[in-house]
């Protein structure tokens, strides 16, 4: 969709350019150091997420995008001009917080239209009340101009916001957990609605959430985050299936983990003896250095990833390595099935069952079975200090 001519787009750069940089940011609060030394690239057009805990600097990053907070060191850059001492509302980037910020006096045109409106001059009100159209159909809120903030539910309302930043044509759009707000269905939903925008008008989202299911399924680049630094960036599928470390592999998705130590490996493959003795193998992440022979590593195993049987012996032929455990709880969550278990020496962990494979009833809590793993879904991985 295109915006009315009065409504000027950012600066045009270098297609090569990207949207957002920062080189070696850091953020200080006394001796607190928020954001330590991060670089950063945001390609133009792409949807990208800071993900991570409270308190890992996430959110700081963004604000400092948004000139809202300035960097003690480095450089923030947007579209390859220094924006490091830009005031706000200098900045061609907007902003999206968790609840909305919408004005409960106005309507919906006077909120969508209110940064038009502060411009100097003014653009006509003609094309003002054209823009505001435009902008509200893109978000599928065509003819709810007269309506007031507290007559729409909490989805109309976000759709509402992304409308009033997006009317201004940023070069970068700033979403802080915009979804915080919402029930898990219209969450949900609005995250289809949130990818289908960025992908019909083309600019640089960036969400900031601690979720990790909202990060992987909208984003095309996710940045892990750690104590202010960006631990791993990467796509979902690259940080889901190559943590860099223990601290990925815990935070996005769920994993097994074991205690052990690596051997000496040949072809990609490490040998790596668990701390009962148990002797298995597994590989190490394409984006890590591999471990050293002796060296103390965890192993890494997605619950979805294992395979189960009544006898070692049922187990599919390709199955290296098996072990016999006590079936502590079965839950039924739809499309899987999810089975703690328990070994004698190596303590409870996940086994996830597509419902399809699942054995029914054949299984009962106390029943003993066997579980196993392939070779390649064993990740070894250093702890994060070892790593760090």
């Amino acid at each position: 969709m295109n915006f009315s001519p009065a409504i000027a787009p950012a600066g045009a750069a270098h297609e090569d350019t990207p949207d957002v940089e920062f080189r070696g940011v850091s953020k200080l609060y006394g001796d607190v150091r928020a954001v330590d030394g991060v670089d950063m690239a945001l390609k133009r057009g792409a949807f990208v997420s800071l993900l991570g805990p409270s308190g890992c600097g996430k959110t700081t990053c963004l604000r400092m995008m948004a000139g809202f907070e300035q960097p003690t060191t480095g450089q923030v850059l947007i579209r390859g001009a220094d924006m490091t001492h830009v005031p706000a509302y200098r900045r061609p980037v907007n902003m999206v917080f968790q609840h909305y910020a919408l004005f409960p006096h106005l309507n919906v045109e006077a909120n969508v239209s209110y940064g038009l409106r502060q411009r100097s001059p003014a653009p006509p009100a003609s094309e003002v009340k054209k823009a505001v159209a435009e902008a509200l159909a893109m978000v599928r809120l065509g003819g709810y101009e007269r309506r007031r903030t507290w007559e729409l539910s909490g989805g109309q309302q976000q759709r509402v916001a992304l409308a009033r930043a997006l009317i201004n044509r940023p070069a970068v759009l700033l979403l802080d957990e915009p979804l915080a707000a919402l029930d898990r269905k219209l969450r949900r939903e609005m995250q289809i609605e949130l990818q289908n925008l960025q992908r019909n008008i083309g600019i640089t989202f960036l969400l900031v959430t601690h979720d990790q299911e909202e990060a992987l399924s909208m984003s095309d680049q996710v940045c892990i985050m750690r104590d202010g630094k960006i631990v791993q960036a990467g796509s979902p599928r690259e940080l889901y299936d190559e943590p860099v470390d223990r601290y990925v592999a815990d935070f996005v998705g769920r994993s097994n983990f074991f205690a052990g130590r690596a051997g000496s490996g040949a072809n990609g493959t490490i040998p790596v003896t668990l701390a009962n003795g148990f002797a298995t193998q597994g590989r190490s992440p394409t984006t890590a250095a591999v471990p050293r022979a002796g060296e103390t590593i965890v192993l890494s195993i997605r619950p979805e990833q294992m395979v189960m049987a009544g006898r070692a012996a049922d187990l599919p032929g390709d199955v290296t390595s098996r072990l016999e455990v006590v079936l502590r709880n079965r839950i039924f969550l739809g499309e899987h099935i999810e089975y703690l278990v328990e070994h004698a020496t190596l303590g409870e962990f996940l086994v996830l069952i597509p419902r399809q494979a699942d054995q029914g009833d054949r299984f009962a809590t106390g029943d003993t079975v066997s579980v196993g793993w392939r070779p390649k879904a064993a990740l070894v991985l250093r702890s994060t200090a070892a790593q760090a």
